[in-house]
């Protein structure tokens, strides 16, 4: 099994590569289309000059390596993919060879998380508007995408990924509770300065507590992600 689990930053995507990692039967790969997203948009991202030189691959090479050979022979692949990352030009057409996952997680929580390590940053960049987009593009292809909540997850690990592995037909194993502190072999070269807590967690953080108040542009902000949010919301397992 092949599985694209879509999101946009700060969405508890990382918890969740090292979840699926932590399974003897998984793969996984992180980010792969990062290099030619930032080649192909010129923007300066933390970390720029390292991701480029780490992620050489046109973005039909990574498409290819999707869809090619497991690494490691595991009988199941899980892609950790960002919605941002899907700009005009990107090849989509392996994206009918997945199961298609979409991973939300409320914006006000994003843009907080978000702007703690980045600033000057706009919808396009959190990747809500993306994730909408492409959840049609999968709808079109005949498929009907799975959506769970971040925020589901970490209220009950345990309960939400029976139900996860459930939905996409795959058995639970509860090795996906636990992984081991100070990262994962397969992180991206930007992990330093993106995951910090999860580098220094065994498993997934408690329930979160209220949503952060917003002000000025960050409020703005939240009022253009959250009707894409509440699309997805609605048809969350």
């Amino acid at each position: 099994m092949r599985i694209a689990m879509w999101s946009g930053p700060r969405n508890l995507s990382t918890a969740m590569m090292y979840s699926f990692g932590a399974r003897f039967d998984c793969a996984v790969v992180d980010e792969p289309f990062y290099g030619p997203y930032l080649r192909m948009t010129g923007l300066d991202h933390p970390m720029r000059a390292e991701i480029l030189a780490a992620r050489p691959e046109s973005a039909d090479d990574v498409a290819a390596s999707l869809t090619g050979p497991v690494p490691g022979q595991k009988p199941h692949f899980y892609q950790k993919h960002m919605t941002q990352h899907m700009i005009p030009g990107m090849p989509r057409d392996w994206m009918g060879q997945m199961v298609n996952v979409f991973l939300i997680r409320h914006p006000a929580r994003v843009i907080a998380s978000f702007g703690a390590k980045w600033d000057g940053f706009g919808l396009a960049d959190i990747g809500f508007s993306q994730q909408t987009e492409l959840f049609e593009y999968v709808q079109a292809l005949g498929q009907t995408p799975v959506v769970v909540d971040s925020a589901d997850i970490r209220r009950d690990p345990k309960g939400m990924l029976s139900k996860l592995c459930d939905a996409i037909g795959l058995p639970f194993d509860p090795a996906m509770l636990h992984w081991s502190k100070g990262g994962h072999p397969a992180d991206g070269v930007w992990a330093s300065h993106w995951y910090g807590a999860v580098h220094n967690s065994t498993g997934f953080a408690a329930a979160e507590g209220d949503l952060p108040v917003l002000t000025g542009n960050a409020a703005a902000l939240l009022e253009q992600a959250l009707p894409h949010y509440e699309r997805l919301e609605r048809v969350k397992i």
